[in-house]
């Protein structure tokens, strides 16, 4: 329980909350977190009726962040910041990987880069 502005919730406060994405193929996605850390989230973890049609490449591709929750079409599928932190992966940029190897052409990385404007 917590108290915000004089109101008292059940719920902890959210820990963390997305900044930007950038979407991948495969249903991967690079997202950035209000704590400043990046991580690579796998979309295929999310199971039910309601993410059926994020298979869809066009709908998955269409996504936006409002207050910081990642959303899709036009706002009736989200996910949780925390589910999406809690089940991604530390994310190293190339310029900062050292001794990598990364494999894949170009078009295969090219990424869109979405900000939360909410």
């Amino acid at each position: 329980m917590h108290i915000k502005n004089g109101i008292v919730y059940g719920a902890k406060p959210l820990g963390v909350r997305v900044y930007s994405v950038k979407v991948l193929e495969d249903m991967i996605m690079i997202i950035t977190f209000s704590n400043g850390e990046i991580r690579l989230f796998d979309a295929t973890v999310l199971e039910g009726p309601v993410y059926e049609s994020l298979k869809n490449e066009e709908v998955f591709a269409n996504v936006k962040i409002s207050h910081g929750i990642i959303t899709w079409a036009n706002g009736s599928i989200d996910c949780s910041p925390e589910f999406m932190y809690s089940h991604s992966y530390e994310y190293i940029p190339p310029q900062h990987a050292g001794n990598v190897c990364v494999t894949g052409s170009a078009e295969q990385y090219q990424m869109q880069d979405i900000v939360d404007e909410g």
